[in-house]
Parts: C-alpha cells; sequence; structure tokens
C-alpha cells in the first residue's frame, strides 16, 4: 500500500500513525495538494489527501474510510477499536471531538494562509474558532474523566485522533487553543509524541520511513 499526501495534514499523519500501529506495511509519498498539485492530480483526480493506494492500484480517499480498511485487514490479530460496545461509544465520542477540532483547525488555518485579509469573513471566523474551543472543551473533560492509553500496546483510535489533532492545532493556532488550558491534552500529547509510531510520522513535511 502506498499512502499519498503530506504529515503536515492531521489526517494523512493520522494514518500513518494508525497502519504502523495495526502492524500494516505501507510507503509513503509526501505530496501537497497545493505544490504538486499535478503529480497528486495522476494518482487521484479529486486530489484529497490522504489517498491510499492499495495493492490492487485502487485509490481510497478520506482517513476515517482509509482506516475502516485497514481495520479490516488486520482484523482479527489487531484492532485499534475497543470490541466491548461501551468502551467502543466513548472511544467513537472522543473520536468525533478530536476530528471536529482538526475540521475547525484546518477552516480557521486555510481561512489565515489562502483568503486575503479584507476579505476574510469574521462573524464566520468567530463561529468555527468558538465550535473549535467547545471541541477541545469536551475532549479535555473526556480525559480527564477517562484517561487515555498512551503506550504502543495499548492506544486506541481515540488516543492516535486526539493526540494528532492536537498536534496540529499546536503547530498552527497556540495562540488561538493556549496549552496551559488544556493540561491533561498537553500530559497526553507529551507522552503518545514520543512512541516510535508517532516518532517516525512527525508532524511536518517529512516523509514516513519504517525503522524496524
Amino acid at each position: 500500500m502506498e499512502l499519498i499526501g503530506m504529515l503536515d495534514s492531521p489526517y494523512v499523519r493520522r494514518v500513518a500513525i494508525s497502519l504502523q500501529l495495526l502492524d500494516l506495511p505501507f510507503e509513503h509519498r509526501s505530496l501537497s495538494v497545493f505544490s504538486t498539485f499535478a503529480q497528486f492530480q495522476q494518482i487521484n483526480p479529486v486530489v484529497k489527501a490522504p489517498s491510499l493506494v492499495c495493492d490492487d492500484g485502487e485509490v481510497l480517499m478520506d482517513s476515517t474510510l482509509i482506516l475502516e480498511l485497514a481495520e479490516a485487514l488486520a482484523a482479527p490479530r489487531k484492532s485499534l477499536m475497543p470490541a466491548d460496545i461501551a468502551e467502543r461509544q466513548q472511544a467513537l465520542r472522543a473520536i468525533g471531538l478530536a476530528l471536529a477540532a482538526c475540521e475547525k483547525s484546518v477552516q480557521i488555518y486555510y481561512e489565515r494562509i489562502l483568503r486575503p485579509i479584507e476579505k476574510r469573513h469574521e462573524p464566520w471566523v468567530t463561529r468555527v474558532t468558538g465550535q473549535l474551543l467547545a471541541a477541545y472543551d469536551a475532549l479535555e473533560s473526556e480525559l480527564k474523566r477517562r484517561p487515555l492509553a498512551f503506550t504502543s500496546a495499548t492506544i486506541n483510535q481515540a488516543g492516535v485522533s486526539a493526540a494528532v489533532a492536537w498536534q496540529f492545532t499546536q503547530q498552527v493556532l497556540p495562540e488561538m487553543v493556549p496549552a496551559e488550558n488544556y493540561p491533561a491534552l498537553r500530559e497526553f500529547s507529551l507522552k503518545v509524541e514520543a512512541l516510535p509510531e508517532f516518532a517516525a510520522a512527525p508532524h511536518g513535511a517529512s516523509t514516513y520511513r519504517h525503522t524496524a
């Protein structure tokens, strides 16, 4: 399998880390939807990151759908989703909050880097900012109430998604979501970013390299 997209995308990074934790081998091509648009378009005409080129050449997109396939490929040997219904429901809530935080962070970031200042619609930015903070407030409460596992052997998709979302926001919007206001997320992030699967796919322009 080949993962297409840059690791400065939380969605690409989410897949790269999850594939490692599921022991699914893959190659990574760090293509940008901006600077290498034409190259990306040759692989996936929709130019959506992440894209996954499957072993038979078929191309999938959207991190959640890619991870659905990954879970099926890894089953029954491994899974990042709890089998117990109550635990899975809790994990899905945390994943939903993390993905909402990702989405709102990306919207605000793109508004800043792509739209001229005079064309920005501040009421919309204010609304999205409120949604971003609400997502992190709820996620912080979840972590305080039900701490997430933070080792390579025990972390699940809720932990991966929460950590990746947090790292992305702290990279691009640190002043908007001050780390000191979210101690549980900050401490959790410090622990999991030290894991080999996270370190092998750091936020940024680098390419994942399998180290084993």
